[in-house]
């Protein structure tokens, strides 16, 4: 273990001790914020009094008003334009390592080990602003632990809505087993979440619901990552992946669809997937099917941000089969937004932190605006739009009565320049105050 890791690591265990003692949220808290954006896609509101109790918001009235008595916390953002926490729709919190450092790691690190660099990389994100994650791909349960673990109040951390593990067919692009030698591949697929034919991916969805997972994400083609030449193409048949969203869907899950490929995302969608991941590769065909369909497009930019951090810090952090599609990814980003944008096909943030570095979640606001959309609407896919495709509406994505007291706060004004929030000054989580 480097140095740096092990820092880490006790910095993250002395943490857990702290938090795990933290009291509950205030009984109640009164925030004097300067301008709100309290429903994105509606106009900011000036001068308002947001009150908190037990963790829940309970009002936003007009103007600064006094704490009743002495016992009410004032927490003085009238200098801060104030939003609703913001929603990562695609994250992988076991990791911040990436290419052949990242692979060895995968084998290396125990589940106790990987839970520990989940919390680690969930605390930077919900300390950027992410107070809702969507982690999709948990191969040894270390994420759904910590999700059950912060939902519990034993630990802070961003809400979190976990995958499970990740589903393919053989030597798709989720099966753990590429890129190792042939008597180590029964290890990996004792996993479960390979399966090839309709019934053995019916099978397989039935066992990451039995495991605990919120949401099914299954992968119709090849990857960008994956130690597989096979290309990005369709990796699936249209049965396999018919079966694994009706059989989701029989539980009442939704689904995503790690697609880069015209043909695998169209099998995708007409499976009825719930959002697309990536979504690279477009045709005339596909683009119609993508407007039809209603599901939420899931950009993941900022992964080339990684990529290219990663090469310019190691030229062989990646394998060569490898490293030409992350090339290729680099050339084509963003070109599928700049399409799918206009036709009115509804867009969720999402990074895919892990690929890129948790913490730095913000980067993609720019890059959803360098391609297409306007600041506003870059922000609505970081909370209305986001909360909906998860499914908690009912709980984030805005500041009204009723909702969780997920709140962050900027200095500036990002509907004017987006790039502001990538400075978050002010975190408060569940009605605690994790940032200020």
């Amino acid at each position: 273990m480097t140095l740096s890791r092990r820092f880490l690591r006790t910095a993250a265990i002395a943490a857990f001790a702290v938090v795990a003692t933290f009291p509950a949220a205030a009984e109640t808290v009164i925030i004097h914020a300067g301008k709100v954006l309290d429903v994105p896609g509606n106009p900011v509101r000036g001068a308002t009094t947001i009150t908190v109790t037990d963790g829940k918001i309970v009002s936003l009235e007009n103007g600064h008003k006094a704490a009743p008595n002495r016992s009410v916390r004032v927490i003085d953002l009238k200098d801060s334009f104030v939003l609703p926490g913001l929603i990562d729709s695609h994250v992988h919190l076991t990791s911040d390592t990436g290419g052949i450092a990242g692979q060895l790691e995968g084998v290396t690190l125990s589940p106790a080990a990987q839970a520990f660099d989940a919390w680690t990389n969930g605390m930077k994100t919900l300390n950027a602003g992410f107070t809702t994650v969507r982690n999709l791909g948990d191969g040894d349960g270390a994420v759904m632990a910590l999700r059950d673990a912060v939902k519990d109040g034993q630990v802070m951390g961003p809400r979190i809505l976990d995958s499970a593990a990740s589903i393919s067919v053989s030597s798709g692009h989720m099966d753990g087993s590429l890129g190792f030698r042939d008597d180590l591949r029964p290890f990996f697929k004792a996993e479960g979440n390979t399966c090839d034919g309709a019934e053995d991916c019916r099978r397989a969805v039935r066992l990451q619901v039995a495991r605990g997972a919120d949401v099914i994400k299954l992968a119709t083609t090849g990857g960008v990552n994956s130690r597989i030449g096979a290309g990005l193409g369709k990796q699936m048949f249209e049965d396999e992946a018919d079966a694994i969203v009706a059989t989701a869907k029989l539980f009442g899950k939704k689904v995503a669809a790690h697609a880069h490929g015209a043909d695998g995302i169209r099998i995708a969608l007409e499976a009825g997937v719930d959002s697309i991941e990536h979504g690279t590769i477009l045709d005339p065909e596909t683009i119609e099917v993508f407007v039809a369909s209603g599901a939420y497009y899931v950009p993941t930019l900022s992964t080339v941000n990684g990529y290219i951090e990663r090469i310019e810090a190691n030229p062989d952090a990646y394998e060569p089969d490898v490293r030409a599609k992350i090339d290729w990814r680099i050339g084509i980003t963003g070109k599928s937004l700049e399409v799918l944008h206009p036709k009115g096909v509804p867009i969720a943030f999402g990074t895919d932190a892990g690929v890129s570095k948790h913490g730095r979640n913000a980067d993609e606001f720019e890059l959803l605006v360098r391609f297409g959309l306007t600041p506003m609407e870059a922000i609505e896919a970081a909370t209305v739009n986001a909360a909906d495709l998860l499914g908690v509406s009912d709980i984030a994505g805005t500041l009204e009565p009723g909702k969780s007291a997920d709140i962050i706060a900027v200095k500036g004004d990002p509907l004017a320049d987006i790039k502001v929030l990538k400075s978050v000054n002010f975190v408060m989580a569940r009605g605690q105050v994790v940032k200020q």
